[in-house]
Parts: structure tokens; C-alpha cells; sequence
């Protein structure tokens, strides 16, 4: 799957999610940057990106995330 693909399909996982797009998905993007992304929220995006892309993360993996750019290399490795 294409890197731009992958950005597509977490974008609208973050889309639906927090019932806006009022953001730019780049590297850098945090949670932090974007209006509504809080605790529940992002359990509620890992899930439904582990749903999209049929993949399961490792709480391991997940802690060492840092932004978008970290976790569209960990859905990279896991395809």
C-alpha cells in the first residue's frame, strides 16, 4: 500500500472520529494539534485504524509513538 493511501485512510479514521478535518495531516502533527484529539478519542482512532487497516498494535508499540510520521511508519512495517 502506498504512503498515500495509508494518509488517506487515517485521515478519514481521524475524520470520522472527531466529526472534523480542521487539520493538516504531515509528519509532524500531533494530538495535541488537533481540536477534540484527547484520551478517549485516540483509543477510539488506534481502534478503528487497527479495524481499516487489519492490524493489531503492541501497547509497546504504541507508547513509543510521537506523531503522525512515527505511526504511518509503524502501519508501514505492519503491511
Amino acid at each position: 500500500m502506498e504512503r498515500t493511501e495509508i494518509i488517506n485512510k487515517i485521515h478519514a479514521v481521524l475524520v470520522k472520529i472527531l466529526k472534523h478535518n480542521r487539520f493538516e495531516m504531515r509528519d509532524d502533527l500531533m494530538a495535541t494539534d488537533v481540536e477534540g484529539w484527547d484520551s478517549l478519542s485516540h483509543m477510539m482512532i488506534i481502534t478503528g485504524i487497527e479495524k481499516d487497516f487489519n492490524i493489531r498494535f503492541k501497547l509497546k508499540e504504541l507508547n513509543k509513538l510521537k506523531n503522525m510520521g512515527t505511526l504511518i511508519e509503524l502501519i508501514e512495517s505492519k503491511l
